[in-house]
């Protein structure tokens, strides 16, 4: 009997290795797996080579185990050394009887090899729990990336992201192979970076709101929010990064997207007088004055700082969306383009080569977005990070750019995963499958445009990640993992991914590790069907399925088949620990009535977009200024409309921006007599079960401003009775 037990075992065992071969992220080159399994014990040491000390002391950070210098005469331990024949990031992964060794062409091979190891033992082994000893099978792995630069873009701008958070985040990156880390510290909305030589730049500028120069934006609109990173911070960080093969590339958009320095320093600006009237006195101009000395010399002391405190040879100095209509305002910009004979592009180039030879004093060379070549005159030494499409990529790799392609319509994971989802749509609605599917090969790059492509990223912009703070899951992570996941596959195979396989490798072992990560990732929905009055609901990842229906809070674990005449009373989703999916329900959940509606305002409309877009429930409208205190935006319905929730709000329709920064809602039943039914949160509110049928419903500003030149009005939701 025990001989059989343990033959048992063996078979599980081979069966489990097996699958767990199968099943890394991202996938190996080359993979032939053994007979056997080597057992870690208690007694097991981490041996390393002098150089790979922090390499070995990482892994011990998760299996627990003694680390020491290698000794040739020791057996059955886990070595790590380096083998020069292998390239840079390549690794061989051997598990024997002897032991385990992992040789990398460099440390950072070394890290990519230890992330593999990770991967083949159980997923406690993220989460700092593994029990010893624990058995690995015996296998062969040799393995190296497609691309050198695989990246990922985090703004902290917009949010501010703490260094522990920022840290977390970096050590999930390291477990998927990611090793760049482009971190967008200046913004119209915040800078993150202290600098020694102008500390007002971040002690007034890494704040806004609630009396900082700086207008309050996406939310905390009566608080002073926000933060920076002090340069022993953010060398701290450097150094966490390095030691799991990741390169941080800081970035200081410029001369566009420059509202936070401008508001600090508004010499900055060019030499004209705005008229603010729409703006109740808010100068948003975000544009850099090219014609300034004085500006090159603070840009001076700016980046002789950063090259100080980041190691890596790039620094990102912007270039996107420059609003160039502020030069063409500007005497001095525009005696400088007639004095070269240049246009908007033209001009944007001189000051981007300008900044490039500054960075180059101090032993760095410029990152630019798309947009800084297009005049063709930027210096050939930048590296070019293609966002807007692929066509964009293409032109950058065919003038000879070194180029990280990361199209939005692929790799902006700020994007919603679909229609209902939170997110922005401005370059497309995805999920993991579509960044998944990316191949550079057939988007159409001939060879010599391949030949300049050094990696791809993907990135997340923050605007909407204030407003979920207070979400039970993480919202950065629902919005970046699985994708992230994809991504790394991608861009360490240099192709696009068969789905099925790849989502098998996820739900049989990668979200297990995701969870032992402690990453809230995003779950795919159930299946929903109703049929012979019985709903159903079913998924297939092992997740446990919950439900709510409309007019209760509470929430229900879905057992079995529910009987029922009103299906579309009720909202399935599932979860796993923080990962958990979207709601999905039948269509009938959230169909929504449009009535016939009249939206008026103490405001006068904008010529563009009147309030008859809005009225129309085909697009939002705009006011013609922003709001001041008692101004107020009526909406009159046709018919008194009856509904079980209604909800008006300002601001875009995918984040609280160009809002009433306060205010409160007033109901009424005939058109006349208002009652208050409650406070303005990020810019709308909320009627629910309302009791009569409603005529009209005003929204009232109580605070001047929202940091731009009008106020967004949307139609109304109105919800019907079920």
């Amino acid at each position: 009997m025990r001989l059989f037990r343990l033959f048992v075992l063996f078979v599980v065992l081979e069966f489990c290795v097996g699958v767990q071969a199968q099943n890394v992220v991202p996938e190996p080159i080359k993979f032939e797996k053994g007979n056997g399994a080597f057992n870690i014990l208690t007694t097991t040491k981490i041996t390393h080579y002098p150089s790979l000390r922090s390499q070995a002391e990482r892994l011990a950070e998760y299996v627990p185990l003694d680390v020491c210098e290698y000794n040739v005469d020791e057996k059955g331990n886990i070595v790590l050394q380096e083998n020069r024949k292998l390239p840079l990031e390549g690794y061989c992964l051997t598990i024997g009887a002897e032991g385990i060794l992992i040789e990398g062409g460099s440390a950072a091979g070394v890290h990519n090899g230890v992330e593999t190891l990770l991967q083949l033992l159980p997923s406690s082994v993220y989460s700092h729990s593994m029990p010893l000893p624990v058995a690995v099978g015996y296998c062969r792995v040799e393995d190296a990336p497609k691309f050198a630069y695989r990246g990922f873009m985090l703004d902290v701008c917009r949010t501010w992201i703490e260094p522990d958070e920022v840290k977390k985040f970096i050590e999930n990156l390291a477990h998927h192979k990611i090793n760049k880390l482009h971190l967008h510290l200046s913004d119209d909305e915040g800078w993150r970076i202290e600098i020694k030589s102008h500390p007002e730049l971040c002690e007034v500028g890494g704040y806004r709101g609630a009396g900082s120069p700086v207008a309050a934006r996406y939310g905390k609109w009566d608080e002073r929010y926000g933060g920076y990173f002090t340069q022993e911070q953010m060398r701290e960080i450097v150094e966490y990064a390095e030691v799991r093969n990741i390169e941080i590339i800081p970035e200081i958009d410029l001369p566009g997207h420059s509202l936070t320095l401008a508001r600090v320093y508004p010499d900055v600006l060019c030499n004209y007088t705005p008229d603010l009237k729409a703006l109740d006195g808010y100068d948003t101009r975000n544009v850099l004055c090219v014609a300034k000395d004085s500006n090159y010399t603070l840009l001076e002391d700016v980046f002789r700082e950063m090259s100080d405190i980041f190691p890596s040879k790039w620094i990102h100095i912007g270039g996107d969306e420059v609003g160039m209509s502020q030069w063409n305002k500007c005497p001095d910009c525009k005696a400088l383009m007639e004095g070269k004979n240049m246009d908007g592009n033209a001009l944007q180039a001189y000051f981007m080569n300008r900044v490039a030879k500054i960075i180059e004093k101090y032993g760095k060379k410029p990152c630019v977005w798309n947009e800084a070549i297009d005049s063709g005159t930027l210096t050939k030494d930048a590296m070019v990070y293609g966002w807007e499409n692929v066509a964009e990529c293409r032109k950058a790799t065919s003038m000879g750019y070194p180029t990280v392609v990361m199209p939005g319509a692929y790799f902006y994971f700020d994007m919603r995963q679909t229609q209902r989802e939170p997110g922005h749509d401005w370059a497309a609605i995805f999920d993991v499958r579509k960044p998944l599917s990316f191949d550079v090969v057939m988007q159409g790059f001939t060879d010599k445009e391949l030949a300049n492509v050094v990696g791809l990223q993907a990135s997340f912009f923050s605007e909407l990640y204030l407003s979920h703070r207070d979400d039970d899951s993480d919202y950065i992570y629902y919005q970046t993992y699985p994708r992230i996941c994809a991504l790394s596959e991608v861009a360490w195979l240099g192709k696009g991914g068969e789905w099925q396989s790849f989502y098998a490798k996820l739900v049989e072992s990668h979200y297990s590790r995701m969870k032992a990560m402690g990453i809230d990732f995003r779950l795919f929905p159930p299946t929903v069907s109703y049929d012979n009055g019985l709903l159903k609901a079913s998924t297939d990842d092992c997740s446990h399925i919950y439900y709510k229906i409309v007019g209760d809070d509470k929430e229900y674990i879905y057992k079995a088949p529910i009987a029922t005449d009103k299906p579309q009373c009720y909202a399935f989703y599932t979860r796993q620990a923080g990962a958990h999916s979207p709601e999905v329900a039948l269509r009938g959940r959230w169909r929504m009535l449009q009535p016939k509606v009249t939206i008026t305002s103490s405001i006068k409309e904008s010529e563009r977009l009147p309030f008859s877009k809005a009225e129309g429930y085909g697009r939002i409208a705009r006011t013609a200024r922003v709001g001041k205190p008692g101004d107020w935006l009526l909406y009159t319905f046709e018919v008194p409309v009856t509904c079980r929730r209604m909800e008006i709000s300002t601001g875009n329709l995918q984040l609280p921006r160009f809002i009433f920064n306060a205010g409160y809602m007033e109901v009424s039943e005939d058109g006349s007599t208002f009652k208050r039914v409650c406070e303005l949160k990020n810019g709308g509110g909320v009627i629910d079960n309302p009791t009569k049928p409603i005529k009209a419903v005003r929204i009232v500003c109580t605070e001047g401003g929202n940091g731009d030149n009008y106020v967004t009005v949307q139609a109304p939701k109105v919800y019907p009775k079920m």
